[in-house]
């Protein structure tokens, strides 16, 4: 193969792969901009917000896998802003762990398919100790069992996952972070959660340090 030959090789698999990576990128943005957009947003930010803000309970939320992993952000973050959050692993809560839930909770459960065993299994472990407790469930299956289970829930629009089995939970993950992400942001515009509060949970790292100087509290 002649040296401008290869030249060409190179520069024709370089563009190949990213043009592979855009039509990726395009999948998952096109996957965003799907997701129903109800007002179940607006009813799961009233549940949560009476459960934890007024009634003092916590926002507790579960998940098994990867959806697992983004409940687990989802709690993380909603903690960071100024909404009480734990993340409940679904196996472990039939194993004692389930004792972390209060009367005045709310949980938020993660499932693409809306019939995954463990969470399942969850809701009915809560039934038995707190009935009234309310679920908010993030699927992609509206007709599901926990959906039909749930005080609420929101959709993801189902979309195809990007993995070239579609198998693998690619663009349901990002789906569930999105989701998540935008009823954090709605919560903190709800309970009018400013830098200072934020300082006063992050004060490490350059975050705190931000959020600090942002509030004027140096």
């Amino acid at each position: 193969m002649t040296d401008s030959l290869k030249i060409f090789s190179e520069l024709y698999r370089k563009l190949a792969m990213e043009e592979k990576v855009k039509k990726i990128f395009e999948a998952e943005a096109s996957a965003i901009k799907n997701i129903p957009v109800t007002g179940y947003f607006e009813k799961a930010i009233e549940i949560i917000h009476k459960q934890v803000h007024l009634k003092k309970g916590k926002l507790v939320t579960s998940g098994m896998g990867k959806a697992g992993e983004i409940a687990h952000n989802i709690a993380t973050t909603f903690s960071s802003t100024g909404t009480p959050s734990v993340f409940l692993h679904p196996s472990e809560a039939q194993h004692g762990d389930l004792g972390i839930l209060q009367e005045n909770d709310v949980l938020l459960v993660v499932s693409n398919s809306g019939k995954t065993r463990e969470i399942v299994e969850l809701i009915d472990l809560k039934d038995s100790l707190y009935p009234s407790v309310p679920v908010i469930i993030i699927t992609g299956n509206p007709e599901s069992q926990l959906a039909q289970k749930s005080d609420c829930y929101i959709l993801t629009g189902a979309p195809a996952e990007v993995c070239p089995l579609g198998l693998t939970p690619t663009t349901s993950t990002t789906i569930f972070t999105v989701i998540g992400d935008a009823l954090v942001v709605l919560m903190m515009e709800k309970i009018g959660f400013t830098a200072s509060d934020y300082a006063k949970r992050h004060h490490g790292g350059y975050l705190g340090a931000k959020s600090r100087e942002k509030s004027g509290n140096l």
